[in-house]
């Protein structure tokens, strides 16, 4: 959580080193003094990672922001900075969560959020519509 964007680097490069060549990166926010959110989403981290690694850049908004109603902006802002993909939590019953059901999404809402996405994409992408796949 509280690695420079250079340590994450080195990071994977060791895991890659020591045998492991399935690697992505993910964005899941930095610890500020805010106190809203559980962390704060680095959305200028995916542009970065993605200029100075060939690998893979994901966000997860789901533990960044730890509220469920910031999963869609927080998506669609990582969507538009360049991330190749989200990590969102999911759980059947949020509010009966052993843990972190504040920031979990029940199966109609993630394919809410979805929709969202896929609209996003197809904003950036210049096809219109919702096409996303």
């Amino acid at each position: 959580m509280n690695a420079t964007i250079k340590e994450l680097l080195l990071a994977a490069e060791y895991v890659y080193v020591n045998g492991s060549s399935e690697i992505m990166l993910c964005e899941r926010g930095i610890r500020t003094f805010e106190t809203y959110t559980r962390n704060t989403l680095d959305i200028s981290a995916v542009p970065a990672l993605k200029q100075l690694s060939h690998l893979p850049v994901i966000i997860d908004p789901s533990h960044s922001a730890g509220r469920r109603e910031m999963i869609l902006p927080l998506s669609r802002a990582g969507i538009a900075a360049g991330a190749d993909g989200l990590m969102i939590e999911t759980h059947l019953f949020p509010a009966q969560a052993l843990s972190d059901g504040d920031q979990s999404l029940p199966p109609e809402q993630f394919g809410e959020i979805m929709r969202g996405i896929r609209e996003t994409h197809s904003m950036l992408s210049g096809r219109g519509g919702t096409g996303a796949q």
